[in-house]
């Protein structure tokens, strides 16, 4: 069993939403805790709260964790229908009292090596806790994190040069990479192959699964957002290397974050150093990956 913590900001995309699904129906993840960043935290953790019930499980925590950037510096980014599609109005969903931050350090300290943590969101709660106990990069087992693009793979010319995880907050992101925890980072390079459509939105709705029907509900309403009938999926890959690291080639390289004052500066610059700092992921088997979710969302042989 991988123990690992999701740290999210789910609620615009419906990547974070998929990933989190991912994580609830694979056996071989066990899922200690869910963390959320970033805008609304509360919300967001009232989301995560109801899709663990939708799946049947009782027994995972969610807290919710900072709202704003580690500087305050930052303007917010929400689309607006954070929670629409899921949540009832005036549902009661309750969530742990505890700070996420304070989470995150009980758990990996009390657990050396043992913790892995998927930071899909923006890296706040990460950089706070780092910052707060700086041991965590050494007891941590490993941070499989999206963020960030080095648009050195064969799609580098039709990508963003600045990944809104890290936009939304470069100083954390460079706080997390600057901080000598084992990293893989999940970038835009193979992020940005991996798609799914309106045929798998509606798998989801054939399996007639209350997870599944939600999940559905939410793609639906993040396709008219985009103005789209497809999405990528960002953070289920993230998850899915939990269960198969085959499914990217990496290379180790050193990652370091180069912003400024500017609301959207927050660079992941990539080099051959002689002291790498993150695997980072170049390649994808986007087919095989995408098999891997629909698979588990529809529990065929999870």
């Amino acid at each position: 069993m991988i123990r690992l913590i999701i740290d999210t900001d789910i609620g615009s995309d419906i990547d974070d939403a998929m990933a989190l699904a991912l994580a609830l129906r694979s056996p071989e993840l066990k899922l200690e805790g869910v963390t959320t960043v970033y805008g609304d935290a509360q919300l967001r953790a009232k989301m995560v709260s109801k899709m663990i019930q939708l799946s049947g499980k009782s027994d995972i925590p969610v807290m919710a964790g900072l709202d704003r950037p580690l500087l305050g510096n930052r303007p917010i980014w929400m689309a607006g229908h954070e929670g629409e599609g899921l949540l009832e109005p005036g549902e009661e969903l309750r969530f742990d009292s505890r700070h996420a931050v304070d989470f995150i350090i009980e758990t990996v300290m009390n657990n050396p090596g043992e913790i892995t943590l998927i930071p899909i969101g923006p890296l706040t709660n990460i950089a706070a806790s780092l910052i707060r106990e700086p041991k965590i990069a050494s007891h941590v087992k490993e941070i499989v994190l999206m963020g960030g693009a080095t648009r050195l793979a064969d799609n580098g010319a039709d990508i963003r040069v600045v990944e809104h995880n890290i936009a939304c907050d470069p100083e954390a992101a460079s706080v997390v990479f600057g901080s000598g925890a084992p990293i893989v980072m999940v970038g835009l390079d193979v992020t940005m192959k991996v798609q799914i459509t309106e045929k798998e939105r509606q798998s989801l709705i054939d399996s007639n699964d209350p997870l599944n029907l939600k999940l559905a509900d939410m793609m639906e309403r993040w396709f008219g957002f985009v103005k789209e009938q497809h999405t990528y999926m960002h953070d289920p890959l993230t998850v899915s290397l939990l269960i198969d690291r085959s499914l990217v080639q990496t290379k180790k390289m050193r990652i370091e974050v180069e912003y400024d004052h500017r609301p959207r500066t927050g660079q992941t610059i990539a080099t051959l150093a002689d002291n790498p700092n993150v695997e980072v992921c170049l390649e994808v088997d986007a087919d095989r990956m995408v098999q891997l979710l629909i698979s588990r969302l529809l529990k065929e042989g999870a």
